[in-house]
C-alpha cells in the first residue's frame, strides 16, 4: 500500500488557473513533460554501476550452466537406496568445483566425493550432505535416507539462455551488474547522463566562505540539492551558480542552460514578488511554464515547464521547502528524463511516535528519525522541529521524511505512516 497524496474532490480543476493541486498530480504534471536522453554509450561492466540501461537484455546462456553440487557431500544413484538404512557404497572417485566433468562408474553401489558448484557427474542424480555420511577408506555410508535429486542445482533452473533479464530503463544496481556479470557481459550500453543545471537565485545570497554583509545569507540549497544529485550516478550536475533578482541576468543564464543542459533546477524566485524574475525571463526565452500552487507543506509554490526540450523545474528558496518539492515533484521528471523506468519515490511503512495536528486536504512532509521498533518491526519515528521551511537543523538530523496524508487532520502516536529515507 502507498501513501494517499491526493483527495479527489479537487482533482478535476487541476491545473486551473489559481487552482490548489494535490502533491500527486503536480508530479505527474511534471513527468508528463519530461523526454527521456536517448544518446547511448558503451561502458565496461564495472564503469556502469548505477547507470541506466538503454535497452532490454536477454540470457545468453543457462544459470547454473550445468547441473552442480549445492554442498559438499557425496553423488550417489538414489535407485540404489533401497529398504532400510544405513546404506554402504563404494567410492570411485572425486569431482571438484572448476572439474571439466570425469567418467565415473555407474553400477552398483557407488559413490563420488563431491564439492560445492562441481558439475554433477553423469548418471549420478542426487548428493547426499557429507553430515549425513561416514567414511572409512574407499568406504561411504549414508545414514540419512536422501531424497531423490536432492542438493543438485538444475541447469537452467534459476535463468534459462534466451530468457529475458533486464528491461531498458533498469538501473544498474550491484545486484543486476552481477547477473550480467554471471552471463558473460563484459560491456553494456547505457543511456548518457543527463545534464542537470543548478541555479541558486537572490541577491541576498552569498557563498559558504565569503563575507555576510547585513540582509544577507550563505547558499545552502546549493550545497544540498548538489550534493543531492551528485550521488546520482546517471547524472552529470553543472552548477551555474548564484543569480542575483535581475532579469537580465536570469535571461542571459536561461539561454546558456537551455543550450546545455537537459534539466535546469533553480531555487528560490517561484512566488509572486516583485523581485521574483523567473517567469519573466523563461518569458523571454518563450517557454512554456506552469505556474503550480501545491496542496502540500512546505513547499506550496513550484514552477514546472520547458525551454524548447530542456525541463525545467523551479523550487522555493526556503530548504526544507526546497529539498520536499525537489524529492516529491522535480525529481520524478528528472528520473524519467534521465531513462529510468522507475520514477516515483520509495515509501516504507512507519509508525507515528508523536502527536500533531494539520490542515485537512494538505499533504504535509516532516522530518523524521527513528526512535525504536513497534512489535512487529515497523520503525518508530520521532518528529524533527515543526516542519517550518526555512529549518536546517531538523532536516540535518532527519533520517527520513514521513509523509501526512491529506485526508488526516491529526497524527497520533502509533498511527501507521510512510516515511521515505533521506540514508543511502
Amino acid at each position: 500500500m502507498q501513501p494517499v497524496l491526493a483527495v479527489t474532490e479537487n482533482n478535476c480543476s487541476a491545473g486551473a488557473k489559481s487552482s490548489v493541486i494535490p502533491v500527486d498530480i503536480a508530479a505527474a504534471k511534471a513527468v508528463s513533460i519530461a523526454t527521456p536522453v536517448r544518446d547511448t554509450e558503451h561502458l565496461p561492466l564495472l564503469a556502469a554501476a548505477g547507470r541506466v540501461l538503454a535497452g532490454d537484455i536477454n540470457a545468453r546462456i543457462d544459470l547454473p550452466p550445468f547441473d552442480n553440487s549445492a554442498m559438499d557431500g557425496y553423488a550417489i544413484r538414489s535407485c540404489e537406496v533401497k529398504g532400510e538404512g544405513p546404506w554402504e557404497f563404494q567410492l570411485t572417485g572425486r569431482v571438484a568445483a572448476g572439474s571439466s566433468g570425469s567418467s565415473f562408474a555407474t553400477t552398483g553401489n557407488v559413490a563420488v566425493r563431491i564439492f560445492t558448484g562441481a558439475p554433477v557427474p553423469t548418471g549420478f542424480d542426487t548428493v547426499v550432505m557429507q553430515e549425513h555420511c561416514e567414511r572409512d577408506g574407499d568406504r561411504v555410508v549414508i545414514v540419512k535416507g536422501p531424497r531423490s535429486g536432492a542438493n543438485i542445482r538444475r541447469a537452467g533452473e534459476d535463468v534459462r539462455g534466451g530468457t529475458p533479464i533486464l528491461s531498458a530503463g533498469s538501473q544498474l544496481t550491484p545486484q543486476r551488474m552481477a547477473l550480467l556479470a554471471g552471463q558473460g557481459f563484459a560491456e553494456v550500453e547505457v543511456l548518457r547522463k543527463v545534464r542537470i543545471g543548478l541555479i541558486s537565485t537572490g541577491s541576498e545570497l552569498q557563498e559558504p566562505g565569503g563575507f555576510l554583509s547585513f540582509g544577507q545569507i550563505y547558499n545552502s540549497n546549493r550545497v544540498m540539492i548538489h550534493s543531492t544529485m551528485a550521488t546520482f550516478a546517471w547524472a552529470q550536475v553543472v552548477d551555474l551558480g548564484i543569480v542575483p533578482d535581475s532579469r537580465a541576468a536570469l535571461v542571459e543564464i536561461l539561454g546558456e542552460a537551455s543550450r546545455s543542459c537537459d534539466v535546469l533546477v533553480t531555487t528560490g524566485g517561484v512566488s509572486a514578488g516583485e523581485e521574483d524574475h523567473v517567469v519573466s525571463a523563461l518569458n523571454h526565452h518563450r517557454g512554456a511554464l506552469d505556474v503550480m500552487k501545491v496542496a502540500m507543506r512546505p513547499g506550496k509554490p513550484v514552477k514546472i515547464g520547458l525551454i524548447d526540450k530542456m525541463l525545467f523545474a523551479g523550487l522555493p528558496g526556503n530548504p526544507n521547502a526546497a529539498l520536499v518539492t525537489f524529492l516529491q515533484i522535480a525529481l520524478p521528471a528528472i528520473r524519467k528524463t534521465a531513462g529510468l523506468s522507475d520514477v516515483g519515490p520509495t515509501w516504507l511503512p512507519g509508525v507515528a511516535g508523536f502527536d500533531y495536528e494539520k490542515k485537512l486536504g494538505r499533504t504535509e512532509f516532516v522530518p523524521v528519525r527513528q526512535i525504536g521498533t513497534d512489535d512487529v518491526g515497523r520503525p518508530i519515528l520521532e518528529m524533527l522541529g515543526r516542519g517550518s521551511s526555512p529549518s536546517l537543523s531538523a532536516m540535518a538530523l532527519a533520517e527520513g521524511i514521513a509523509v501526512l496524508r491529506p485526508d488526516a487532520t491529526a497524527i497520533e502516536h502509533g498511527n501507521p505512516l510512510y516515511f521515505e529515507s533521506l540514508i543511502s
